[in-house]
């Protein structure tokens, strides 16, 4: 996975609330088992109409949001514990996802596939809604080092929370496989003391 520190970027606001996972990545695409070309699909039904054409009201298709952070309204990821609602958000290209309430089974997910999910709260996120609806080139900046979001129009900041272990992978850019393989020599060492 790509190492993740800190990031400043546009963002594409989705202020519906409740999305599930069915409706970031419909069902009938769940038959791969590769993570290649979920970000093609992402929110299928609600980017393209019934004849595959784009829906030029969704937010994915107007060209004047762009960005590698989703900024959704609450309880984002709800539903079933498919994976592959991760991979659509991150093979789509989004690094953050924002939100006042995740799934947790999602929140894990999204972890374990290198995307961020920020938890803040209910009167930030409608901040950076309306600094968006604004101006489609306002920014925030996320810094997992220290935890915190800000919103780059009127400079506020909240802190989140992140397990540590997670926040540890993130910033070395590690799945739970190069996890441990980054601690080889210590296993081996334990091992070798307690054989």
């Amino acid at each position: 996975m790509e190492k993740f520190t800190t990031l400043t970027s546009t963002v594409v606001p989705l202020p519906i609330e409740n999305v599930d996972t069915d409706q970031i990545i419909p069902a009938r695409f769940l038959k791969a088992t590769s993570k290649e070309g979920f970000g093609d699909n992402l929110f299928r039904d609600w980017r393209y109409d019934n004849n595959n054409r784009p829906n030029q009201d969704f937010v994915l298709n107007n060209p004047l949001y762009s960005g590698s952070i989703l900024v959704a309204g609450k309880n984002f990821g709800s539903g079933s514990s498919r994976e592959h609602a991760a991979w659509a958000v991150a093979g789509y290209g989004f690094r953050v996802v924002v939100s006042s309430f995740f799934a947790d089974i999602f929140k894990n997910n999204a972890l374990n596939n290198g995307v961020l999910p920020v938890v803040v709260s209910e009167s930030f996120l409608q901040e950076i809604f309306e600094a968006v609806e604004a101006d489609a080139q306002s920014t925030l900046t996320v810094d997992l080092e220290k935890q915190t979001i800000r919103n780059n129009v009127s400079g506020r900041e909240e802190s989140f929370s992140i397990n540590a272990y997670k926040r540890n992978c993130l910033l070395q850019g590690y799945d739970d496989i190069d996890f441990l393989l980054s601690n080889k020599e210590k296993i081996q060492a334990w091992e070798n003391e307690n054989n």
